[in-house]
């Protein structure tokens, strides 16, 4: 008898304690009220190759996600927040090789099964491979992965990659983009990314699950971009023209000076930038490609950086920090001889003039 009330009474205490420190025993229900990315201990990275052999190893610093209690896991991520630790190379990816501007965020999504997850309360650590849907550039692609699961205490897990994973750029639609950064750089770059993970989990409090609006969410933007708020000093304004220049977002049907809808979002970044930079005036340069007469080229070059300064006023650019002039044929990038070489001839350049 006196057992039993013994027993009776260290059930009572560690009933007790549970309540107060609210811990929970886990379940065989791996998924129980659901998960939410710790996005302070979390980290997805990616390598670079460049020059042959030089690795470089980058971030992305605003990522989110959750598990839903039936299982399914995704990853977002805010593309503008890639940080490479330079300034105005987290702009060159951003506006040359990810196209922010175009494609905001990227997700990772898994619906993970339940049976291999178990007896994760007795193992505490497991390999599971997974098959995951990378949405990345504008392009979906299907692939495995092996991860190691590991569960810290009741109510945080780690989801890490064991090994590197190869994301190759052609399959992405990146190629083009590695080419304007090589340029730009001027440095050859290899043809794919090497990206490794760190995510940390915490459970949902029972009532509570996670908030699934976050998986169709719209991403906008530019909100994540990592860079100083207000204005720009002359450094960070005169790199971003520049940048700017190289993107070829800039669209007008063929032979007219009307701007194309596809070009808004570059241009609405631009606005951003040219506002931003209130104490310099810029020039706005059109070119052409050699089609047509040097008449013609001259007149179209003109019309069409004209348009963009249209734009620019209409956003609230006063025209007196603008300089439109139009170059015609007269500097090409590259010789006129295919039509990829025309295209990249036809252009609209930004540069500071004071």
């Amino acid at each position: 008898m006196t057992r039993n009330l013994l027993v009776s009474a260290i059930a009572g205490v560690w009933m007790a304690m549970s309540a107060v420190s609210g811990a929970r025993a886990q379940t065989i229900d791996p998924f129980e009220n659901g998960w939410t990315l710790d996005p302070a201990t979390s980290e997805l990275r990616f390598m670079s190759i460049k020059k042959g052999n030089v690795a470089e190893t980058n971030r992305f610093a605003t990522i989110s996600g959750l598990i839903t209690e039936d299982g399914k896991a995704q990853i977002r991520i805010l593309m503008d927040s890639v940080d490479t630790k330079v300034d105005l190379r987290n702009v060159r990816m951003r506006f040359l090789f990810f196209e922010t501007f175009l494609h905001p965020e990227a997700t990772i999504t898994v619906q993970l099964d339940p049976e291999q997850l178990t007896d994760l309360h007795q193992t505490r650590h497991k390999m599971v491979t997974v098959d995951y849907t990378l949405s990345l550039h504008g392009v979906t692609v299907n692939k495995s992965a092996e991860v190691a699961v590991t569960l810290i205490s009741n109510d945080r897990i780690t989801v890490s990659a064991t090994t590197p994973i190869a994301v190759t750029l052609a399959e992405h639609n990146l190629e083009e983009g590695r080419g304007k950064l090589q340029e730009a750089a001027n440095v050859d770059i290899a043809p794919l990314g090497i990206v490794s993970f760190d995510f940390t989990f915490d459970r949902s409090s029972p009532g509570t699950p996670p908030d699934v609006s976050m998986l169709t969410a719209v991403a906008a933007a530019g909100d994540a971009a990592l860079e100083t708020k207000g204005n720009m000093d002359r450094e960070a304004c005169v790199g971003r023209f520049e940048i700017l220049s190289r993107t070829g977002n800039i669209y007008f049907n063929t032979g007219s000076a009307r701007l194309d809808a596809k070009s808004m979002p570059l241009l609405d970044k631009l606005h951003d930038v040219v506002d931003r930079c209130p104490d310099l005036d810029i020039e706005i340069g059109g070119h052409t490609d050699s089609d047509g007469s040097d008449v013609a080229n001259q007149r179209l070059s003109e019309r069409r950086a004209a348009s963009v300064a249209e734009y620019l006023q209409s956003k609230g650019i006063p025209p007196a920090r603008m300089k439109v002039v139009g170059y015609g044929e007269a500097q090409p990038l590259v010789a006129n001889t295919s039509g990829d070489n025309k295209a990249r001839n036809r252009r609209i350049e930004f540069s500071v003039i004071n």
